[in-house]
């Protein structure tokens, strides 16, 4: 039934994400959060996301812009590493609380808090009138990079703090589009590289199941592309943050 769950919300969170404002891992990381621990549910969607934007990369490639790909994405691979590293390291921390409610134990362990707090903040990043219109000067991409490369690495949340600081570019649809895949796959491929060395999922039984997902992403993306790309639902970016505000809530809690 989770293969179901997840290929399902892979199609639709790859169709949506071509016209909602949200990524594909904003909105597929909490779907996985459900079945899986936190730290395996980001790796297992860094590497959907991977997968997602090679296809991409396929399409749009040669429209990048070379010299924001450097200035941008180097100091980003430096950082990924330290975010995969800081989330394996949250992982094995101790709950900083454990209760009981309706005769249930629950812990609130600091990985899940962290990541909770990082998707509501991203979610509001995405959804506020007044986070879409920040945006950042050309010389501040390297720090740019840096930001975005930290919490990749921790949570997968690159896409709204790349946005910002490309989007004052001077880059025509296709060259931004192309430039932030090819910036993403700078971050996903390293911090993938740290999570596959300690979490077993990933070297042993994760592989239909990633099979699957990538094959519901890309499929979602050729739909969107086809019946949505001149859709714009105001509706659905509310619901979408609502429902990530919920699971981060439940993260933070213990819950899940």
């Amino acid at each position: 039934m989770h293969y179901l769950i997840i290929c399902l919300s892979a199609f639709l969170a790859s169709g949506l994400t071509l016209f909602s404002g949200f990524g594909l891992g904003t909105l597929l990381l909490p779907v996985m959060a459900i079945f899986f621990p936190i730290d395996t549910a980001i790796a297992l969607t860094a590497i959907v996301h991977l997968l997602n934007n090679l296809f991409k990369l396929a399409l749009l490639g040669r429209h990048a812009d070379r010299s924001i790909v450097l200035h941008f994405g180097l100091p980003a691979i430096l950082t990924a590493l330290l975010g995969a590293q800081v989330l394996l390291w949250l992982s094995h921390l101790q709950p900083l609380l454990t209760y009981q409610f309706l005769g249930a134990k629950f812990q609130v362990m600091p990985v899940k808090l962290v990541v909770a707090c990082l998707m509501v903040f991203f979610s509001l990043f995405d959804l506020l009138p007044r986070f879409a219109h920040i945006s950042f000067d050309k010389k501040y991409m390297p720090l740019g990079g840096l930001l975005s490369g930290f919490f990749g690495g921790l949570s997968g949340h690159q896409g709204a703090l790349r946005s910002a600081f490309l989007i004052k570019s001077g880059l025509s649809k296709e060259t931004f589009i192309a430039t932030g895949v090819i910036i993403t796959l700078m971050v996903d491929i390293p911090r993938i590289a740290v999570y596959s060395a300690t979490l077993p999922l990933l070297q042993t039984g994760g592989l239909p199941l990633l099979s699957a997902t990538g094959l519901a992403a890309f499929s979602g993306a050729f739909v969107g592309n086809r019946l949505l790309k001149k859709v714009t639902l105001r509706a659905i970016q509310i619901l979408v943050a609502s429902m990530l505000l919920g699971i981060s809530l439940a993260l933070a809690l213990g819950l899940l």
